[in-house]
């Protein structure tokens, strides 16, 4: 039986685990994880920008 919240976090994850795989803990996991901001206002506040310029600011960040 666990006792602590440390050992109690361990188990629910060995249990996610062992039923989900470590990717679906992962994904499960990742569903109750705050986001920050407003994406649908921020999406709308970033300039359309052509491809080619999209390209040369990834190859940039290289």
């Amino acid at each position: 039986m666990s006792n602590t919240i440390v050992e109690i976090r361990q188990e629910g994850l060995r249990a996610l685990k062992d039923a989900l795989g470590f990717a679906g803990m992962v994904k499960f996991i990742q569903q109750y994880e705050n986001g920050e901001g407003d994406y649908t206002k921020e999406k709308y506040e970033q300039p359309d920008l052509p491809l080619s310029e999209i390209d040369i600011m990834l190859r940039s960040k290289a």
